[in-house]
């Protein structure tokens, strides 16, 4: 007799190698192209740089070890929104897909899309507006995509998110190469481009933006073949992969560009690679960025569309955000609306005239909120259901989930404090999402 399994039950078939590199997919992405010169202007100096990324690393696997611990103990596909609604209940988790809507994963599609901008900007020069002018056409032409149901197959997305680690590979190689010629870093005699008022807390804002997506990886626990310790080798294992990846990829740019040329770059990967192998070395790096960033702003639309579609389609109020189209397999309504709203915010970071950064204060204080609050959830879900079966636990319980929630509020605070008014602007839009949740509750049916 065959066995069968639950189909609504994740199955335990990952080892921790094929976890790891699931771990490394889900963290690194183009961003990673675009945040150093931003760390760098913060920093005052490449050995504060270096430990920054160091530190993202260690304090990445610190909250990733904290979300593996939920993740085991309640396996649910909708991940933080899911340990966040246990913990504390129906209107945080309806602020945290709010949040995703308006803020995250709309801010990341902006994001992302200036970073495509940037980068194609430097072989195909717009003038001043350039960069805005491909962030908005590769978002229009993505919603239309999508609209008409074509997507990127899984292979695809995953052939295609590879690029980026090839890159960085390839950023490598430049670094090495310009320092077996003994060539000159391309700021030499130049001074130091740092902020005047040089901020730690400001570097780790962009530093943790790269690290990000391990909250995702985090999930993998509930699908390890060893329910105890899989989880925690993977993660350590991939993570470990990731920083090292960083460091060499901040030593190449600093070796090649200088400190000073470092911070003052729009695109440090393509001016590295022009310098290392020429016009032809920039056109490749600027195809995978771009490629990535094409890539990576897809999957943030197809996710995001469906998010709004299920929070839609479950409170009342918001069903025209919840229709479904039969023949193409596409919530149109919820595409438009994701899509409108990342639109509004490239228009945004073009009125601003800073275009990746300003889409770095308006998610950061947002996302680094409710990231604390989710290392806390680990605590409250402990107290409140002591019984549940709990296959992996966070080690050194309760410092563990304090350190997370201490480094999360210390960049909240870095976001609110030292970061530019994109900040306020996140969180007076979650404001509007709370009373957006106070009409809905107010025109919900009394039982």
């Amino acid at each position: 007799m065959s066995q069968t399994h639950n189909a609504g039950v994740p199955r335990r078939q990952l080892s921790i190698w094929h976890a790891a590199a699931v771990c490394v997919g889900m963290v690194i992405g183009s961003g990673i192209f675009r945040t150093t010169p931003l760390a760098a202007e913060n920093a005052g100096s490449p050995s504060l740089l270096l430990a920054a990324w160091l530190l993202g690393g260690v304090v990445s696997v610190v909250g990733a070890l904290c979300f593996a611990e939920m993740a085991a103990a309640f396996p649910d596909a909708g991940g933080d929104y899911f340990f966040l609604r246990k913990a504390y209940g129906e209107r945080i988790a309806f602020l945290f897909a709010w949040s995703r809507f308006a803020v995250v994963h709309t801010g990341s599609m902006a994001l992302l899309a200036f970073v495509f901008g940037d980068y194609l900007s430097e072989i195909l020069p717009l003038g001043p507006y350039g960069s805005a002018i491909f962030a908005a056409l590769i978002i229009v032409t993505l919603i239309g995509l999508n609209l008409a149901g074509v997507r990127f197959g899984l292979h695809a997305q995953v052939l295609l998110l590879s690029l980026v680690l090839g890159g960085l590979v390839a950023v490598d190689l430049a670094g090495l190469t310009i320092a077996l010629r003994g060539q000159p870093p391309l700021d030499a005699g130049r001074g130091l481009a740092a902020a005047s008022d040089p901020h730690f807390g400001t570097t780790l804002v962009f530093v943790f933006l790269a690290y990000g997506g391990w909250s995702d990886a985090a999930t993998l626990s509930a699908e390890m073949k060893d329910e105890k310790r899989g989880i925690t080798r993977a993660l350590l294992l991939g993570m470990t992969i990731v920083t090292v990846l960083y460091l060499f990829a901040n030593w190449a740019f600093l070796r090649g560009l200088g400190f000073a040329g470092l911070a003052a770059s729009k695109a440090p990967a393509a001016d590295l690679m022009l310098a290392a192998f020429g016009p032809a070395g920039q056109v490749l790096i600027v195809a995978a960025v771009s490629i990535t960033s094409i890539t990576v702003i897809n999957a943030l639309l197809i996710a995001g569309a469906r998010t709004t579609y299920a929070a839609a389609r479950d409170t009342p109020g918001l069903a025209r955000l919840s229709g479904w189209h039969e023949v193409r397999g596409t919530p149109p309504a919820a595409i438009i609306g994701v899509g409108l709203v990342a639109l509004a915010l490239v228009a945004l970071g073009t009125y601003t005239r800073r275009g990746f950064s300003t889409m770095v204060d308006y998610m950061t204080p947002v996302y680094w909120a409710f990231l604390a609050l989710s290392g806390f959830a680990l605590i409250r879900l402990r107290r409140r259901f002591p019984d549940a079966p709990r296959p992996f636990r966070a080690p050194f319980y309760p410092l563990l989930p304090l350190v997370f929630v201490a480094s999360s509020l210390y960049v909240l605070y870095s976001s609110l404090i030292y970061v530019r008014s994109g900040a306020l602007l996140s969180l007076a839009v979650l404001g509007v999402g709370a009373v957006l949740m106070a009409v809905l509750e107010r025109r919900r049916p009394r039982a």
